[in-house]
């Protein structure tokens, strides 16, 4: 390459003599004229997350409710899930007794309360735990389909104390309801769906 060769590959900038060439422009982009849409910054929207449109019309169909067998099935697995490892430690604490036997039935209770959470935090997020991950179903809200969160889960399974008044009817309560819902699902507006 000779010195006055116009090469545009050259990485060395402009050749001497030539006419400048435009810079790129730093900082914010110049002004589009007046009736022009301006270019947006950044990164485009992201488009609309499936649940966004349950159960619109002409945007997807709600898929079918969880029968009352499989939610009373899912329950159980859950409750067989915690309630073993915090029955034998607590079990094992009792029996050892002493001061060794309290902490290991301390530890079952933190066992206990941490599952229980965790549960909570799983169906909150994704809508399944063990057992409902088992039997194909899901907790979603009812508006639009989406999981709850942890703190409404959280809510939610507080709110199964209604359930339990008046000899336990709430957990019977989508036996013979249009929506198969608890008490605690009406009143935190969430359903429990087939998904597999």
């Amino acid at each position: 390459m000779s010195f006055g060769d116009p090469n545009p590959n050259n990485p060395y900038g402009q050749q001497p003599g030539q006419p400048p060439q435009d810079q790129p422009g730093y900082g914010y982009p110049q002004q589009a004229p007046q009736g022009v849409p301006q270019q947006g910054y950044g990164y485009p929207q992201a488009p609309p997350v499936s649940g966004a449109d349950y159960g619109r019309p002409g945007q997807g169909a709600r898929p079918p409710l969880a029968g009352w067998g499989s939610r009373f099935a899912a329950v159980l697995l859950d409750g067989i899930v915690i309630g073993i490892p915090y029955g034998l430690l607590v079990g094992i604490g009792s029996g050892v007794g002493g001061g060794t036997g309290g902490l290991i039935a301390l530890l079952g209770v933190l066992v206990g309360i941490g599952l229980g959470l965790f549960k909570l935090y799983k169906e909150g997020t994704t809508g399944q735990w063990i057992g409902k991950k088992a039997l194909g179903i899901s907790l979603l809200r009812e508006q639009d389909g989406r999981t709850l969160g942890f703190g409404m889960a959280f809510v939610r399974n507080i709110a199964h104390f209604l359930d339990s008044l008046a000899c336990y009817i709430g957990w019977l309560w989508p036996l013979w309801d249009s929506k198969n819902q608890t008490f605690a699902d009406k009143v935190c507006s969430t359903v429990v769906v087939k998904v597999g």
